[in-house]
């Protein structure tokens, strides 16, 4: 499978370079895009990429890749993927998917039936211990969820907010949108749909647009309840997801990734260890990851079958930060669904006006 990545920076080479040399003959890199000759040089010789181009139209018609990467900064998603999906190439998007609902709506407008789609990378959805889980929860087997927590306590200092875009509404869409969005992401894979949210934002440490800061109250259409926290101000860092449902707690600590020994299961009072032995994880340990991703955009290529992260499946995280910094800056309960193009918040995240329309 031919395979060209669009922006050279730290996440293609840290992250996607190395899934693509890791899963082997499934799948070629024939090509990189970079706006930066210099760097996309370096990138290409060190990965030895044979295909260098500055611009993403010109490597369209000339390698005729059947997947490119976007590993680019979000508000240039909306026409990139939009380029990909006309040329008929399928277009795997690094997160923050885009800024606003009306963008992600424009950017996934080219999908067809069969394919070309335009996953988003949500890659914690990816680990065997998010499966098991996620079975465990849709089948019944522990009981209907109750509560539950989603918490991304990260530490990004002020170097890190320099850059201008970082912390902003037009940027990047702060540490909520940029940091927490993978573990809200696998919240809703674990819970399904959300309902309504309560949230308040505040910059506590960092002098930034978004606020460094976020804590959110939500309601499932399942009638759980759960927290939602994201900080860029945690020495301590680590994120974590608790669901306690009716039979048992099922809990992941991490960082980054997670595997199966980073899950843990707790049987409620009363029930016996029979019970609670048919629980266990028996799937193989596959970390979450980009690898683990990648495996399974591929095989979805390859059958021409829809991923389960485009689409609505990569719509619902950013219509929950959406909702999220809505609630915050007007103080009303925000509805999923509420967010329609009459509403400025489908525009632009803070609700201002001259959002991408």
């Amino acid at each position: 499978m031919r395979v060209a990545l669009v922006g050279a920076g730290l996440i293609a080479d840290l992250r996607h370079l190395p899934a693509f040399r890791d899963v082997g003959p499934a799948a070629e890199v024939v090509a990189l895009v970079d706006v930066d000759p210099e760097r996309l040089g370096q990138v290409a010789s060190a990965w030895d990429i044979p295909g260098r181009y500055t611009a993403l139209d010109r490597m369209l018609v000339d390698e005729d890749p059947e997947l490119v990467v976007l590993c680019t900064p979000p508000h240039l998603h909306r026409d990139q993927v939009a380029a990909v999906l006309e040329s008929g190439a399928w277009a795997w998007c690094e997160k923050p998917p885009t800024l606003s609902l009306a963008q992600f709506d424009a950017m996934v407008a080219g999908e067809r039936d069969g394919g070309p789609y335009a996953p988003i990378v949500f890659q914690q959805r990816f680990g065997s211990g998010a499966r098991h889980a996620r079975e465990l929860l849709s089948s019944g087997a522990v009981g209907r969820p109750l509560f539950a927590h989603c918490d991304t306590s990260w530490f990004r200092d002020d170097a890190y907010f320099s850059e201008s875009w970082r912390g902003s509404f037009t940027g990047d869409g702060g540490p909520l949108m940029a940091l927490g969005i993978h573990q809200i992401d696998l919240l809703l894979m674990l819970l399904g749909p959300w309902q309504e949210v309560a949230a308040l934002t505040a910059s506590t440490g960092r002098d930034v647009e978004t606020g460094d800061v976020s804590a959110a109250a939500v309601r499932f259409e399942n009638g759980a309840l759960a927290s939602v926290t994201t900080s860029a101000v945690s020495p301590r860092q680590r994120s974590h997801i608790r669901v306690d449902a009716e039979r048992a707690t099922i809990e992941v600590h991490f960082l980054y990734d997670h595997g199966n020994t980073d899950w843990s299961l707790t049987p409620a009072p009363g029930v016996d260890d029979a019970t609670a032995a048919t629980w266990a994880n028996s799937l193989p340990d596959t970390r979450s990851g980009h690898l683990a991703q990648l495996r399974a955009v591929l095989a979805d290529l390859r059958a021409g079958r829809r991923p389960e992260t485009s689409g609505d499946g990569g719509r619902g995280a950013l219509e929950l930060v959406t909702a999220v910094y809505r609630s915050a800056i007007t103080g009303e309960v925000t509805k999923r669904g509420q967010i329609t193009p009459d509403d400025p918040f489908y525009h632009r995240l803070d609700g201002r006006p001259g959002g991408a329309r």
